[in-house]
């Protein structure tokens, strides 16, 4: 079972690391939500996540220290890279708090206990298994965001260099069938 969940994770930490593969320095920078949401940005959040959940929670310190994720750090600071952080910086931190994560999992039993500093009191208390769905669902989400803002940056879609697991469709045909039926469906 903990192999099992550990298996989901990592599949998704590369999903999410693939999206960074082939694309410029500033496609994965660019803000293309609303809100800011950008490749880099994501990669930086999922890697202060997996410190916090996997570190904090379980008293088992990661050994650097975030200064943007201090109290007089800017809001939001942890979903965008500064222009002193390099993709590699990043990416070299989500890996180094990835492994930090896995020694975690390797070392305590799915029922292992630990607390949550920032849920509130009555949510705080948790088990490794209740923390690895969150970080799988978590991971799985943010892997989302990217598949929608690396679309948005050169079109590139699909789950992992070895499965797309996308259709073989004409997707400008697609999407224009689509638009027509959302039209059509407005009237």
């Amino acid at each position: 079972m903990k192999s099992d969940l550990h298996r989901y994770l990592r599949t998704a930490r590369e999903a999410m690391l693939w999206k960074l593969e082939g694309a410029s320095t500033y496609d994965v920078r660019r803000p293309l939500t609303p809100t800011g949401t950008n490749l880099l940005g994501l990669v930086k959040h999922l890697a202060a996540m997996e410190v916090g959940y996997f570190g904090d929670t379980f008293d088992r310190p990661f050994g650097e220290r975030f200064e943007w994720m201090g109290e007089d750090a800017e809001p939001n600071a942890d979903m965008w890279a500064t222009a002193d952080e390099s993709r590699e910086d990043v990416v070299g931190l989500y890996r180094r708090a990835c492994g930090h994560a896995d020694a975690t999992i390797d070392a305590l039993d799915l029922e292992s206990a630990g607390e949550v500093p920032w849920w509130s009191r009555e949510r705080r208390a948790v088990t490794l298994h209740l923390v690895l769905v969150h970080m799988i669902a978590e991971t799985n989400r943010h892997a989302g965001h990217a598949d929608i803002v690396r679309e948005l940056v050169d079109g590139a879609a699909g789950l992992r260099p070895d499965n797309d697991n996308m259709p073989s469709v004409e997707w400008e045909t697609y999407r224009a069938k689509l638009e027509k039926v959302a039209r059509d469906a407005d009237r």
